[in-house]
């Protein structure tokens, strides 16, 4: 996960010439790690986080508050690090990744804007919600332009 985002990276800013600012970052479920990882290494337009997880540990034992040796997906420890706007979308009811983690990220991210909490939402039909698609759209049409200017 983590050599496959790198290579895009290199490839958008080395082959394509993209500039960091131009470059919005996707992550949803497990692939909010590597996203994460790269956010907290380098500033980008924009990050969008959806349905992200604290740590893998902590998906599979919810007791566990703090960082293991063991855990290899540590994004809740990486977060603090990110400097460009994030966006975290989460549902209120996902099977798969307890809202608690959405809501654990957004309050460790140090540039946020609003996040998108679908309300009653699971892990795999937020884009089946209208809220989700007006939520990319503003972000992508009005914050980062704000952003951008400032």
């Amino acid at each position: 996960m983590y050599a496959d985002i790198n290579a895009a990276w290199q490839a958008l800013r080395t082959r394509y010439s993209v500039n960091p600012e131009n470059i919005i970052l996707y992550g949803q479920s497990i692939g909010t790690v590597p996203t994460v990882d790269l956010a907290s290494r380098y500033e980008v337009g924009a990050v969008i986080l959806h349905s992200p997880l604290m740590s893998g540990v902590r998906v599979a034992f919810p007791l566990i508050k703090r960082t293991c040796c063991l855990d290899v997906f540590t994004s809740i420890d990486k977060v603090p690090r990110i400097t460009s706007p994030v966006l975290v979308i989460h549902g209120t009811e996902d099977e798969v990744i307890d809202f608690s983690h959405g809501l654990a990220i957004y309050e460790r991210c140090p540039r946020t804007v609003a996040p998108l909490w679908v309300e009653g939402a699971g892990h795999n039909d937020i884009e089946l919600y209208t809220q989700y698609l007006d939520r990319l759209k503003k972000l992508i049409d009005t914050e980062l332009v704000v952003t951008s200017l400032s």
